[in-house]
């Protein structure tokens, strides 16, 4: 019992008597192993001394030691025969009312805690403790749909007048001050523990210290820090002064954690009973009297002047008489019943926790070719459950001419009950190279998966021209025999294979030739290097081929993708010369054409 619980017994008990009671039933309904305060703390906080445990991690404390509420709850010790004193009834059943948000909050914590962390053991019971004695359950849960505070909870300026003296850390981005910080939330972080333990519990993209999913996560793991097991008692005391340096604060939180854990039950957001005694002892005559209280008042009250009738004066040895004044039937009244409310509906966009890459391997296809496999990727939530009904967006980005179905490069899919969304097929254009297929939740944007995709050149791993006459022309002409090329792939027709056609003067020759045969390209210019690409049967055709203007041998090569290739001899011959006509003599001299006449015997 502390110090200051000790002032609240001596304003209520009326006599040594009262406050003997008293204290027997506080000492008697609180958790078990109640630390006694320290004789000289007669002023509600003390830092800890020396042998007292220090937080899990650094120096300071989650709260930086601020103030907080000190009411109790209302645990009176059983008086029937043979009732164990051990266990307390509980009274006040309002107190026993979580708002709803509040306990989703806390046990949604506990749950993905021990699914990540089971060695801890933390129960939800242990954040409600905290929360109710830092904030009053984010004041009686006064919080919209997402969990968020409808205001700021905000702790006192800590500039070292009556609490310890924090220099500002976050430039007041969460507790609004540039100077000091302050302790922010429902679980009363200071700024500078938020930032390492800081959780986004809500899926919401930010991680909030006025968020109770936030907050309660990141409660947690701070509590299971440095491999505590809170099913231990020495784990447990540890880890609550962690939170805030007191005995007195370790003695309150432990009395509500029991305290839970003898029964609650859900009340709506914003009607949760809000504490009223703060440790720090400030506005105490200007607050409402406490909703409950664990002590016993005196049951004599003094008798009033004002309306009571007097006793008429009797004679000695006659009973004096008292006329009773009248009074009226009272009705009962029946207590207040609260309707059983529906936890807050989170959508299924920020209960996401991630998406997690459901496709194995790469994404690969050759050009214009359809993927194997499609992008595809789970939702999950904090505990690794799936999550239905979340809309997805896959979307293509970087330098390539893939597509979904339908030409789109962007597309919505929603999860089905398995928490699974598949985008539709992803068909390769002729671009090759790598891009990327980003899926993100929409409404969630922060949650989003990966993928790499890469686009390769179809290929041929054989190259034969189709049978044909020898390839010949003379200067000046074209060759008048067709030329034609099958592309195979491990036997298979190889369809979409660019092939490249090469006039050059020798089978070893690697530089396309400078004379001799060539091709005329759609402007009509000459060109001895032509890409082709088989068709559906893998075949090529080369468009006419020219001689040109030099006679000899040369080779037509051509290669397949794959690095496969054929030769193709092209021999080219100047044309046949023509014969000159040999002229006729005439050796008359007349020119007659007659012939001589023979001498005569006589000469």
């Amino acid at each position: 019992m502390s110090a200051h619980l000790g002032r609240r017994l001596r304003k209520g008990a009326t006599s040594g008597a009262v406050m003997a009671a008293a204290v027997a039933a506080l000492a008697a309904s609180q958790a078990p192993e109640m630390i006694p305060p320290p004789a000289d703390n007669a002023g509600g906080d003390r830092a800890i001394g020396a042998g007292d445990t220090a937080p899990p991690s650094g120096d300071g404390s989650a709260t930086g030691d601020s103030p907080y509420y000190t009411v109790l709850p209302p645990l009176n010790t059983p008086n029937k025969p043979g009732t164990s004193t051990n266990l307390p009834v509980i009274t006040g059943p309002a107190e026993a009312g979580i708002p709803a948000s509040v306990l989703s909050a806390y046990k949604r914590a506990e749950q993905s805690i021990r699914s990540t962390d089971p060695g801890c053991n933390l129960p939800w019971q242990l954040l409600a403790g905290i929360g109710k004695v830092e904030s009053g359950q984010a004041r009686g849960g006064k919080v919209d749909a997402n969990g968020t505070t409808l205001k700021p909870i905000l702790g006192p300026v800590l500039n070292g007048v009556g609490f310890a003296n924090i220099s500002d850390t976050d430039r007041g981005a969460y507790d609004g001050d540039s100077t000091h910080d302050r302790a922010v939330g429902p679980m009363q972080f200071i700024p500078s523990t938020w930032a390492t333990w800081g959780q986004d519990a809500n899926s919401d993209g930010k991680r909030d210290p006025n968020n109770i999913y936030d907050a309660a996560q990141a409660a947690g793991l701070y509590l299971c820090a440095n491999d505590r097991n809170l099913a231990l008692k020495a784990d447990l005391d540890r880890a609550i002064l962690s939170y805030n340096r007191s005995r007195e604060y370790l003695n309150t939180v432990t009395s509500w954690f029991e305290y839970y854990k003898r029964g609650t039950h859900q009340v709506p957001d914003g009607t949760g009973v809000f504490p009223v005694d703060r440790s720090d002892d400030r506005g105490r005559g200007n607050r409402p009297t406490p909703p409950f209280s664990p002590f016993p008042t005196s049951p004599d009250p003094k008798p009033s002047d004002s309306g009571a009738p007097k006793p008429k004066p009797t004679r000695p040895g006659e009973p004096s008489k008292v006329t009773p004044p009248p009074t009226k039937p009272t009705t009962p009244t029946k207590p207040p019943v609260t309707p059983p409310t529906k936890p807050p509906t989170v959508p299924p966009a920020v209960r996401v926790d991630r998406l997690t890459t459901v496709s194995t391997g790469q994404l690969t296809a050759t050009t214009e070719s359809v993927f194997a496999k499609a992008p595809t990727v789970a939702a999950l939530d904090a505990s690794g459950a799936p999550v239905a009904g979340v809309t997805v967006r896959f979307e293509i980005t970087g330098t390539t001419d893939a597509r979904f179905s339908g030409g789109a490069t962007t597309v919505t899919v929603t999860s089905g009950s398995a928490g699974i969304a598949a985008a539709p097929a992803l068909r390769a254009g002729e671009k090759t190279g790598a891009f990327t297929v980003r899926a993100v939740v929409v409404g969630n944007s922060a949650k989003a998966a990966e993928f790499t995709a890469t686009v390769t050149e179809r290929q041929a791993d054989a190259l034969a021209r189709v049978a044909g006459d020898p390839l010949s022309a003379t200067t000046g002409t074209a060759f008048t025999q067709p030329v034609q090329a099958k592309a195979t792939l491990k036997g298979a027709v190889a369809a979409g294979v660019l092939v490249e056609a090469k006039v050059v003067v020798s089978a070893t020759a690697t530089e396309e030739s400078t004379e001799g045969p060539y091709f005329k390209n759609a402007a009509g210019d000459t060109v001895r290097t032509l890409v082709l690409k088989t068709d559906a049967n893998g075949l090529i055709s080369l468009p006419e081929l020219l001689a040109g203007d030099k006679a000899g041998e040369y080779v037509l090569i051509l290669t397949a993708r794959g690095g496969v290739s054929t030769e193709i001899k092209l021999t080219v011959t100047a044309p046949a010369a023509t014969p000159t006509p040999t002229p006729t003599s005439d050796p008359s001299p007349s020119g007659t054409g007659s012939p001589e006449a023979s001498p005569s015997p006589s000469a």
